[in-house]
Protein backbone atom coordinates (compact mmCIF):
# COMPACT_ATOMS: atom_id res chain seq x y z
CA UNK A 1 0.00 0.00 0.00
CA UNK A 2 2.63 2.55 1.18
CA UNK A 3 3.09 5.41 -0.18
CA UNK A 4 -0.43 5.51 -3.44
CA UNK A 5 -2.77 4.53 0.08
CA UNK A 6 -1.53 8.36 1.05
CA UNK A 7 -3.03 9.70 -1.31
CA UNK A 8 -6.24 11.43 -1.04
CA UNK A 9 -9.04 10.34 -4.14
CA UNK A 10 -10.70 14.28 -4.40
CA UNK A 11 -7.97 16.23 -6.11
CA UNK A 12 -5.62 14.26 -7.30
CA UNK A 13 -3.81 14.86 -10.37
CA UNK A 14 -4.39 11.71 -13.40
CA UNK A 15 -2.99 8.29 -11.59
CA UNK A 16 -5.06 5.14 -10.14
CA UNK A 17 -6.82 6.57 -7.81
CA UNK A 18 -7.79 9.13 -10.05
CA UNK A 19 -9.02 6.59 -12.49
CA UNK A 20 -11.00 4.47 -9.71
CA UNK A 21 -12.95 8.04 -8.58
CA UNK A 22 -13.72 9.07 -12.61
CA UNK A 23 -14.69 5.00 -13.15
CA UNK A 24 -17.40 5.54 -10.01
CA UNK A 25 -18.53 8.86 -10.83
CA UNK A 26 -19.44 7.44 -14.09
CA UNK A 27 -21.71 4.54 -13.11
CA UNK A 28 -25.48 4.69 -12.04
CA UNK A 29 -26.20 6.11 -8.32
CA UNK A 30 -27.43 3.05 -7.42
CA UNK A 31 -24.29 1.19 -8.07
CA UNK A 32 -21.58 4.17 -6.79
CA UNK A 33 -19.16 3.24 -3.61
CA UNK A 34 -18.93 5.69 -1.62
CA UNK A 35 -16.66 3.90 0.98
CA UNK A 36 -14.29 3.41 -1.85
CA UNK A 37 -12.46 6.48 -0.53
CA UNK A 38 -8.50 6.53 -0.22
CA UNK A 39 -7.46 8.27 2.90
CA UNK A 40 -4.01 9.77 3.94
CA UNK A 41 -2.23 7.81 5.50
CA UNK A 42 -0.52 9.30 9.32
CA UNK A 43 1.63 8.52 11.98
CA UNK A 44 0.91 5.85 14.75
CA UNK A 45 2.50 8.20 17.03
CA UNK A 46 4.01 6.82 20.35
CA UNK A 47 1.48 5.13 22.09
CA UNK A 48 0.58 2.12 20.03
CA UNK A 49 0.56 -1.16 21.80
CA UNK A 50 -0.13 -4.37 20.18
CA UNK A 51 -2.80 -5.24 22.84
CA UNK A 52 -4.38 -7.97 20.96
CA UNK A 53 -7.71 -7.36 22.72
CA UNK A 54 -10.12 -8.71 20.33
CA UNK A 55 -13.06 -6.63 21.84
CA UNK A 56 -15.75 -4.06 20.51
CA UNK A 57 -16.70 -1.99 23.75
CA UNK A 58 -12.90 -0.55 25.12
CA UNK A 59 -14.12 1.75 27.22
CA UNK A 60 -13.35 -0.77 30.19
CA UNK A 61 -9.96 -1.78 31.49
CA UNK A 62 -9.39 -5.13 31.68
CA UNK A 63 -7.19 -5.10 34.21
CA UNK A 64 -9.32 -4.09 37.35
CA UNK A 65 -13.17 -3.71 35.08
CA UNK A 66 -13.35 0.16 35.40
CA UNK A 67 -14.82 1.56 33.08
CA UNK A 68 -13.59 5.29 32.03
CA UNK A 69 -16.42 8.31 32.04
CA UNK A 70 -17.12 10.51 29.43
CA UNK A 71 -19.24 11.06 26.38
CA UNK A 72 -20.48 8.13 24.64
CA UNK A 73 -18.97 7.23 20.85
CA UNK A 74 -20.36 5.08 18.37
CA UNK A 75 -17.69 4.29 15.99
CA UNK A 76 -18.33 2.19 12.86
CA UNK A 77 -15.51 1.40 10.05
CA UNK A 78 -16.25 0.14 6.52
CA UNK A 79 -13.46 -0.67 4.98
CA UNK A 80 -13.15 -1.61 1.05
CA UNK A 81 -10.12 -3.08 -1.02
CA UNK A 82 -9.72 -1.38 -4.59
CA UNK A 83 -7.64 -3.39 -7.06
CA UNK A 84 -7.25 -1.76 -10.46
CA UNK A 85 -11.41 -0.14 -10.67
CA UNK A 86 -12.49 -3.29 -8.63
CA UNK A 87 -13.88 -2.21 -5.10
CA UNK A 88 -15.61 -4.70 -2.53
CA UNK A 89 -15.96 -4.30 1.21
CA UNK A 90 -12.98 -5.98 3.19
CA UNK A 91 -13.83 -8.90 4.80
CA UNK A 92 -11.60 -10.58 8.03
CA UNK A 93 -9.47 -7.70 8.41
CA UNK A 94 -8.01 -6.54 11.46
CA UNK A 95 -9.19 -2.72 12.34
CA UNK A 96 -7.02 -1.91 15.81
CA UNK A 97 -7.74 1.68 16.99
CA UNK A 98 -6.91 3.66 20.27
CA UNK A 99 -6.95 7.17 21.60
CA UNK A 100 -6.63 8.75 25.04
CA UNK A 101 -9.45 9.52 28.03
CA UNK A 102 -10.85 12.17 28.57
CA UNK A 103 -7.84 13.53 30.84
CA UNK A 104 -5.91 13.22 28.08
CA UNK A 105 -4.27 10.10 29.16
CA UNK A 106 -2.83 7.21 27.02
CA UNK A 107 -3.03 3.77 28.55
CA UNK A 108 -0.67 0.70 28.97
CA UNK A 109 2.06 3.22 28.00
CA UNK A 110 4.72 5.73 30.11
CA UNK A 111 5.08 9.40 29.22
CA UNK A 112 8.06 10.56 31.30
CA UNK A 113 6.20 14.21 31.75
CA UNK A 114 2.62 13.41 31.68
CA UNK A 115 2.02 10.24 32.59
CA UNK A 116 2.45 6.08 33.60
CA UNK A 117 -0.02 3.50 32.86
CA UNK A 118 1.52 0.38 32.36
CA UNK A 119 -0.26 -2.83 33.11
CA UNK A 120 -3.74 -0.76 32.07
CA UNK A 121 -5.47 -1.19 28.95
CA UNK A 122 -8.21 1.10 28.87
CA UNK A 123 -9.52 2.88 25.38
CA UNK A 124 -7.77 0.09 23.27
CA UNK A 125 -9.14 -3.03 21.15
CA UNK A 126 -9.38 -4.60 17.73
CA UNK A 127 -12.30 -5.73 15.84
CA UNK A 128 -12.28 -7.92 12.94
CA UNK A 129 -14.18 -6.93 9.65
CA UNK A 130 -17.27 -8.90 8.27
CA UNK A 131 -18.62 -9.91 5.32
CA UNK A 132 -19.55 -6.57 4.53
CA UNK A 133 -16.08 -4.77 5.54
CA UNK A 134 -17.87 -3.08 8.85
CA UNK A 135 -15.58 -3.38 12.55
CA UNK A 136 -17.61 -1.20 15.29
CA UNK A 137 -16.78 0.16 18.64
CA UNK A 138 -18.46 1.76 21.66
CA UNK A 139 -16.09 3.82 23.13
CA UNK A 140 -16.04 7.54 24.73
CA UNK A 141 -15.45 10.72 22.53
CA UNK A 142 -11.49 11.97 22.99
CA UNK A 143 -9.54 13.84 25.25
CA UNK A 144 -6.83 16.28 24.29
CA UNK A 145 -3.42 16.42 25.56
CA UNK A 146 -0.67 19.09 25.08
CA UNK A 147 0.51 19.28 21.40
CA UNK A 148 -2.03 17.40 19.68
CA UNK A 149 -5.79 18.11 18.48
CA UNK A 150 -8.27 15.74 19.22
CA UNK A 151 -8.05 12.36 17.22
CA UNK A 152 -8.55 8.59 17.12
CA UNK A 153 -5.67 6.18 16.32
CA UNK A 154 -6.94 3.35 13.93
CA UNK A 155 -4.34 1.01 12.39
CA UNK A 156 -6.13 -2.01 9.24
CA UNK A 157 -4.00 -5.56 9.03
CA UNK A 158 -5.00 -7.74 6.32
CA UNK A 159 -3.08 -10.62 7.91
CA UNK A 160 -1.56 -9.41 11.52
CA UNK A 161 -0.11 -12.85 11.75
CA UNK A 162 2.08 -12.52 8.90
CA UNK A 163 4.85 -10.19 7.90
CA UNK A 164 3.58 -9.91 3.83
CA UNK A 165 0.23 -8.73 5.00
CA UNK A 166 -1.22 -4.80 4.21
CA UNK A 167 -1.18 -2.57 7.07
CA UNK A 168 -2.47 0.77 6.99
CA UNK A 169 -2.33 3.27 9.70
CA UNK A 170 -3.61 6.80 10.34
CA UNK A 171 -5.92 8.97 12.34
CA UNK A 172 -9.57 10.39 12.85
CA UNK A 173 -10.59 13.94 13.41
CA UNK A 174 -13.66 15.98 14.44
CA UNK A 175 -14.79 19.19 14.12
CA UNK A 176 -13.42 21.91 16.78
CA UNK A 177 -16.66 23.16 17.55
CA UNK A 178 -18.09 19.96 18.70
CA UNK A 179 -14.64 19.23 20.42
CA UNK A 180 -15.25 22.90 22.48
CA UNK A 181 -18.36 21.51 23.00
CA UNK A 182 -18.25 18.38 25.01
CA UNK A 183 -14.81 19.27 26.60
CA UNK A 184 -16.33 22.02 28.48
CA UNK A 185 -18.30 19.40 31.16
CA UNK A 186 -16.72 17.04 33.34
CA UNK A 187 -15.23 14.33 33.07
CA UNK A 188 -13.02 16.36 30.62
CA UNK A 189 -9.80 17.99 30.96
CA UNK A 190 -11.13 21.76 31.22
CA UNK A 191 -9.39 23.86 28.00
CA UNK A 192 -6.92 25.97 28.73
CA UNK A 193 -4.71 27.82 26.22
CA UNK A 194 -2.22 25.21 25.49
CA UNK A 195 -5.04 23.74 23.61
CA UNK A 196 -4.64 22.95 19.91
CA UNK A 197 -7.30 23.01 16.98
CA UNK A 198 -7.13 21.23 14.26
CA UNK A 199 -5.55 23.74 11.65
CA UNK A 200 -2.98 24.48 14.42
CA UNK A 201 -1.75 20.55 14.63
CA UNK A 202 1.14 19.51 12.51
CA UNK A 203 0.15 16.06 12.08
CA UNK A 204 -3.40 17.50 11.11
CA UNK A 205 -2.11 19.57 8.13
CA UNK A 206 -0.73 16.56 6.40
CA UNK A 207 -3.97 15.51 5.39
CA UNK A 208 -6.34 15.67 7.94
CA UNK A 209 -9.24 17.23 6.10
CA UNK A 210 -9.96 14.25 4.28
CA UNK A 211 -9.57 12.25 7.70
CA UNK A 212 -12.56 14.66 9.39
CA UNK A 213 -15.45 12.59 10.63
CA UNK A 214 -19.07 14.16 11.27
CA UNK A 215 -20.93 12.97 14.06
CA UNK A 216 -24.65 12.73 15.06
CA UNK A 217 -26.26 12.54 17.85
CA UNK A 218 -26.87 9.33 19.10
CA UNK A 219 -29.11 8.64 22.59
CA UNK A 220 -26.90 10.41 25.18
CA UNK A 221 -24.26 10.64 22.89
CA UNK A 222 -22.32 10.72 19.76
CA UNK A 223 -22.37 8.09 16.48
CA UNK A 224 -20.29 8.13 13.28
CA UNK A 225 -19.24 5.52 9.95
CA UNK A 226 -16.16 6.35 8.96
CA UNK A 227 -15.61 4.91 4.74
CA UNK A 228 -11.94 4.36 3.84
CA UNK A 229 -11.08 2.26 0.69
CA UNK A 230 -7.09 0.49 0.47
CA UNK A 231 -5.17 -0.09 -2.61
CA UNK A 232 -3.86 -3.21 -2.37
Amino acid sequence: MGSAAAVAIVGIGAGPADQIRRFFAARPVATSLPPCIVRPEQTEGPYFVDERLNRSDIRTDPSDGSLKPGVPFALTLRVHEIRGTDCRPLANAAVDIWHCDAAGVYSDVRDRSYFDTRGKKFLRGYQMTDSEGTARFQTIYPGWYPGRTVHVHFKIRTDPESRHGHEFTSQIYFEDSLSERIHSQPPYRPAARGRIRNRQDGIFRNGGRDLMLPLAPAGDGYAGTFEIGLIL
